[in-house]
């Protein structure tokens, strides 16, 4: 593969290659090389600070190289002027050792772990971004339009948008499935077809440049923030997702079942059911991300289950046969896609091991359930803000080993900074509302 690499860059006549990572936020790291160092780089690999990294590492231990996973080399199409190619990377000591606080390493891990017991983890994320207006090269709050669910709007740049990223998704053969106007104005979704979840976190990771990209090449600015805009619905990143076997049959799947959910899925939907509480600071990651799990705009707010219902955590999508699949519907774009699958494969494997039974699926609108409905059902609710989330997280021993101690113990150190410096804030809201009668 490393000749085929070094032959296309030369026959392509690319520039530079970016070697990308993550940190432990899922913001995207790069280092730009020219394209003549990047057969060195494939070689010995990055070598790189980390100590500025977020989560990565203490300026005592800082040093890191960022070998490239030549599998997700890809030309980027939407790049002007002189080529430029990517590829992620996956990081390393520079004793040689797989680095425990690289996100990827984190999936990786437990792909290998269900791949022990037979499985492998397929994913398809339905990905909710807004666009919103520039002015003198800065965002603003003005949303780029204001078409509703599905709309059709031929004349709107924010479709050209839609459209430029399906092409060039085509042409890098990532397999886009679909793309639409979502409910609230300027709000858009791009669906990619199933894959194993590694290659969907890589996908995603690029989604995110190209989106942001070719946004701003028509005046927008694409943003991932949860819940941007008071009073709509808010961005998510439902998942589907299922199990396969390793001689490819739909683990998910019983055709003798009266419902054809197999008793894995059920079990898998009891381990994400009994740990959504301390999966949430990880599936939806952000101070922001609460203002979205509010009730009455299609965000799930309580724990529970349905084959209809878009109001519960979990939704059975009515495929059946080798399309069996659940859909987690509390996380959202703006976490690290590496994280946030490795947590909802690491929950669902905890489920099947020691065979957790889920409740009762609920069809109710849980929107509108009173406290006593929901103690009669015996159905809790997902954390209301980050900070209760880190508290749900930080007494988990199953996170903790789903994630590592490296990446437990800092991100929940970075996420209570956070919340900390969000809780003492004074909002216009308070502002407004306190400060004339109080």
């Amino acid at each position: 593969m490393q000749e085929e690499i070094i032959e296309l860059i030369k026959k392509e006549e690319i520039k530079y290659v970016n070697v990308l990572f993550t940190d432990i936020l899922g913001f995207v790291k790069s280092v730009l090389l020219p394209a003549e160092k990047f057969p060195h780089a494939i070689e010995k690999g990055v070598l790189f600070d980390a100590s500025s990294i977020v989560g990565y590492a203490t300026r005592e231990e800082s040093d890191m190289l960022a070998k490239p996973d030549l599998r997700t080399f890809q030309v980027f199409p939407w790049i002007p002027g002189k080529k430029t190619a990517g590829v992620i990377a996956d990081i390393y000591t520079p004793e040689g050792e797989r680095f425990s606080g690289d996100p990827r390493y984190v999936l990786q891990r437990m792909l290998a772990e269900a791949e022990k017991e037979g499985y492998k983890f397929m994913v398809g994320p339905e990905f909710e971004f807004f666009l919103f207006k520039m002015k003198n090269g800065f965002p603003t709050t003005e949303v780029g339009d204001y078409g509703s669910y599905f709309e059709f709007s031929p004349a709107e740049d924010c479709e050209s948008v839609k459209k430029e990223i399906i092409d060039y998704f085509q042409h890098m053969d990532y397999d886009p499935e679909a793309a639409h106007h979502e409910v609230a104005p300027g709000q858009h979704e791009i669906d990619l077809h199933y894959s194993d979840a590694l290659t969907m976190a890589d996908r995603v990771v690029i989604l995110k440049i190209a989106i942001k990209s070719i946004a701003r090449k028509y005046g927008y600015h694409a943003s991932f923030m949860p819940k941007p805009i008071y009073g709509v619905n808010g961005s998510g990143m439902h998942v589907h997702q299922s199990l396969v076997t390793l001689d490819g049959r739909n683990a998910f799947y019983d055709e003798n079942s009266e419902d054809g959910l197999s008793s894995v899925a059920k079990y898998y939907i009891g381990g994400l059911m009994k740990y959504a509480r301390e999966t949430c600071a990880i599936l939806a990651s952000w101070v922001n991300s609460y203002k979205r799990l509010v009730p009455g705009y299609e965000a799930p707010t309580l724990i529970a289950w349905g084959y209809k219902n878009r109001s519960a955590l979990i939704r059975i999508p009515a495929s059946r046969g080798r399309a069996t699949r659940i859909e987690l519907r509390n996380p959202d774009p703006a976490g690290n896609p590496y994280l946030q699958f490795a947590v909802m494969l690491g929950t669902g494997l905890e489920g099947i091991r020691r065979k957790i039974e889920p409740p009762n699926p609920v069809e109710l609108d849980l929107y509108h359930l009173t406290p006593e409905d929901k103690k009669r059902l015996d159905i809790m609710e997902l954390p209301e803000s980050l900070g209760e989330a880190i508290e749900c997280m930080e007494g988990s021993a199953v996170m903790k080993k789903i994630l590592g101690e490296h990446v437990f113990n800092h991100f929940i150190t970075v996420k209570r900074k956070e919340w900390e410096e969000y809780r003492a804030q004074v909002t216009d809201w308070e502002i407004k509302k306190l400060l004339p009668v109080l």
